[in-house]
């Protein structure tokens, strides 16, 4: 399994409640929502940005590592 580091792309695997970056409202993320790695706590939790496609954040949240799922847009060599 690959480690989770800081800018790694990520994945929510299940919905998840969260406060909206601006509005402070509760908001839904759903599993599979595609957020960017911007801290690590100690490899078992991450503070991950979610943002619009024009970049706008609408969510920033810490998330548990068990939690999330690493993205790879390339061949990734077997182990």
């Amino acid at each position: 399994m690959k480690e989770i580091k800081d800018l790694d792309i990520v994945a929510l695997t299940e919905d998840l409640e969260a406060i909206h970056f601006e509005t402070k409202e509760i908001i839904k993320l759903s599993k599979g929502q595609v957020g960017t790695v911007v801290m690590e706590f100690d490899g078992t939790a991450f503070e991950v940005e979610f943002s619009h496609q024009d970049g706008t954040t609408y969510a920033m949240e810490t998330i548990p590592f068990t939690k999330l799922m690493v993205l790879h847009y390339e061949l990734m060599a077997s182990c």
